[in-house]
């Protein structure tokens, strides 16, 4: 595991199975520069400790890479048109998925700052599709 911070930030319990895993190695403080391969995936350049005096290059053998860094919502281009969060997640009007605007529904990763999980994003997304519809049919539109 490719952590580019001194620590981990899952939850308590994540961390600890992560840590307690022998089939996991937990690389703090690097980042990924490129993969190498000539049939897919082989390796991984890395830099250890970027930008720091003691900077390192080091490559490291892999089979697989999966990408997942942060959960930042992508939500900039309704700034000042949505009312948001300090963390940019669209508020929405509980239980519905209803925003500060009307006719408007937000479902998801822009809206879910505690599951974040795709499983919640559709259960949303169908409750989002379900508000709009009986926003349309109310207004006859």
């Amino acid at each position: 595991m490719i952590v580019r911070k001194d620590h981990l930030r899952a939850s308590q319990i994540m961390q600890d199975r992560v840590k307690k895993n022998p089939k996991i190695e937990i690389l703090f403080e690097h980042n990924t520069l490129g993969l190498f391969g000539e049939n897919g995936v082989e390796g991984a350049h890395l830099v250890k400790r970027m930008g720091e005096a003691d900077e390192e290059k080091v490559d490291i053998r892999i089979d697989g890479f999966f990408l997942a860094i942060g959960h930042h919502p992508n939500t900039d281009i309704f700034k000042g048109q949505l009312e948001m969060d300090n963390e940019g997640y669209i508020n929405t009007q509980h239980p519905t998925t209803k925003t500060s605007v009307e006719g408007v529904y937000a479902a998801g990763d822009v809206a879910d700052s505690l599951y974040r999980q795709a499983i919640t994003s559709a259960g949303t997304g169908c409750r989002a599709a379900m508000d709009a519809e009986r926003y349309l049919s109310e207004n006859n539109l």
